[in-house]
């Protein structure tokens, strides 16, 4: 699976989510423009010392980024729109993909996406931080991708592993 962070805005956020694909072995694709530099001194510290293990690649735009994508389904995520995240069926090959922290994803975006999905919160509330809405996503996706893979083909009869 992997994260894409379409024009992150806050450095904080954006450190937090590397640091959380690098402990799951996730790749993150940055898409440009950023809202600040790779070598902000918050982002450094948000990712700690885990930089060596974040598989991280920065794109120079969407266009470009659709234009080399070899992965799977891309799945939008949004304040707004979409089903409820815990109707979402994750495979492996997913791609998730989180908006600016400020606006999220334009709607053009969403409709290009296989799918999206949204975390449902209380009225008023505007959004989620992203790196929590990361969490939120990668949880459930890993539990449920762990589940399906442990459980057994149909009519096998065997007990699922442990």
């Amino acid at each position: 699976m992997d994260i894409i962070l379409f024009e992150p805005e806050i450095p904080p956020n954006t450190g937090n989510v590397a640091r959380l694909c690098a402990g799951l072995g996730l790749g993150l694709h940055l898409i440009e423009p950023l809202g600040f530099s790779l070598d902000d001194r918050y982002l450094k510290r948000a990712g700690l010392d885990y930089w060596p293990y974040v598989k991280m690649r920065l794109w120079q735009d969407w266009e470009k980024f659709k234009a080399d994508w070899a992965g799977g389904r891309i799945i939008a995520t949004s304040a707004t729109t979409g089903k409820p995240f815990t109707e979402y069926a994750p495979l492996d090959s997913d791609a998730l993909l989180f908006g600016p922290e400020t606006r999220g994803l334009p709607d053009w975006l969403i409709s290009e996406s296989s799918e999206a999905y949204n975390i449902p919160m209380n009225p008023g509330v505007r959004s989620i931080n992203l790196a929590t809405s990361v969490g939120f996503f990668m949880g459930l996706a890993l539990s449920r991708l762990q589940t399906s893979h442990n459980s057994p083909s149909p009519g096998s009869g065997a007990p699922p592993s442990v």
